[in-house]
């Protein structure tokens, strides 16, 4: 970690850096790359990580068409479970990265909307979110999770290049 990356968050002649970082994930392998780099500026800086992922409750056919081809490991897309599974991958991959303090939130509702919540909640001082949806055609016509983040945050926000494209 840079040293200048590492001090990024410090605003009063250098006495405060970033105690609480938010960092979403899906449990993709792009945003395991946004956990690693904000569980490695956690570590750098001494702050506590907020792995955060949010979910939609399933639509009852969906949830029953799943039971049907799953059998008894039907429980596994069901409610919160699949966040969860998300949440424990992202917890080795911030541990193997350096952080010592993390905290998991599984949060209903829209990804945007759970990152500012937990943020607020949390009282963050910095979101680090993958940069994947900003450079797609869906990106730019229906808005992305970065983009919209930047935008609704009351804190920094550190947006990883997590996915290939749009680098020079």
């Amino acid at each position: 970690m840079s040293e200048s990356l590492a001090s990024a968050g410090k605003t009063d002649g250098g006495s405060r850096a970033y105690r609480t970082i938010v960092v979403g994930t899906d449990g993709s392998s792009s945003s395991l790359r946004a956990v690693g780099a904000a569980a490695g500026l956690a570590a750098a800086t001494g702050a506590t990580l907020v792995l955060a992922c949010a979910y939609l409750p399933m639509r009852e056919s969906e949830r029953a068409a799943a039971a049907d081809r799953l059998g008894e490991l039907a429980y596994k897309v069901g409610g919160s479970t699949p966040a969860d599974d998300a949440l424990r991958a992202a917890r080795e991959r911030a541990v193997a990265a350096g952080a010592t303090r993390t905290v998991l939130e599984a949060e209903e509702g829209e990804a945007v909307d759970v990152l500012v919540r937990l943020a607020e909640r949390h009282r963050a001082d910095l979101i680090v979110v993958g940069n994947r949806g900003l450079n797609s055609l869906a990106g730019r016509l229906l808005g992305s999770v970065p983009s919209a983040v930047t935008h609704r945050a009351g804190c920094d926000v550190l947006i990883v290049h997590t996915t290939p494209g749009g680098r020079s």
